[in-house]
């Protein structure tokens, strides 16, 4: 039977959360940085520990003005800083709940800038290692923030969209492009079931490219977020494919 992990970027200030949260089984939890503030954190730990479902730190570039989704160059050592700081925040406050944090998925610029750039990749994945090296390190499958995360000793989740095209090279289709989003739920769980049925995803120009599918991410600020998630988990179950979180 296949198994896949579901996740979702919450606690960036969307009243979807409470809606989404029962259909998956990681939560991304923004940090304050981006997004969302201590208050939301709280909140949005007890509502996963209420649904069984496992936290995660999602960390991006100080910008809520952008939403965490403009590009900043930073020197290594600020890029270390910033990321420590949030998963550490996050993971003071799941304990604080009698919870424990279960990944790290960086938010937004910073995670599609660390799939390209190796050294960026790196930099991310040192600081989750000092932070805690039993956590699991999500990123783009088949890109640089994976390979870096390996290769410093921590586990990770190969990571696929289930409302994003994608490029031949495997990266997405950037959102300033009109055909960056999967808007039609019919169209999402065909992709979603191909990656992880047939371990290719189809890009915009018709070509089959490979791809691990181990993590499953779905937005949570989609017009159609929780019809979303509802309808590929339930595509999931009638595929005996089970929704669950990775170990770590």
């Amino acid at each position: 039977m296949n198994t896949i992990d579901l996740n979702c970027d919450m606690g960036e200030g969307f009243n979807t959360d409470p809606l989404i949260m029962p259909f998956i089984s990681s939560a991304n939890i923004a940090c304050g940085f981006h997004a969302g503030d201590e208050s939301i954190m709280h909140n949005t730990v007890r509502l996963a520990i209420q649904h069984n479902v496992a936290i995660g730190a999602h960390p991006g570039f100080a910008d809520k003005k952008n939403f965490g989704r403009a590009e900043i160059y930073l020197p290594l050592e600020e890029v270390y800083e910033l990321v420590r700081t949030q998963v550490l925040l996050l993971q003071k406050i799941a304990s604080g709940n009698g919870a424990k944090l279960h990944h790290v998925k960086p938010h937004g610029a910073l995670y599609n800038m660390s799939a390209k750039d190796p050294a960026l990749a790196s930099t991310i994945a040192k600081a989750v290692f000092d932070t805690d090296h039993n956590l699991l390190l999500y990123g783009l499958s088949g890109s640089h923030s994976i390979h870096e995360a390996k290769k410093m000793g921590l586990s990770t989740a190969s990571e696929v969209f289930a409302d994003r095209t994608y490029q031949n090279n495997g990266s997405l289709t950037p959102r300033s492009q009109q055909n960056a989003f999967i808007t039609h739920s019919s169209m999402s769980i065909t992709q979603v079931l191909q990656m992880i049925q047939q371990h290719t995803v189809t890009s915009v120009d018709d070509q089959k490219i490979p791809i691990i599918a181990e993590t499953l991410c779905l937005h949570g600020d989609g017009i159609a977020a929780v019809a979303f998630a509802k309808s590929i988990q339930q595509s999931l179950q009638q595929h005996h494919i089970t929704v669950q979180s990775m170990q770590n």
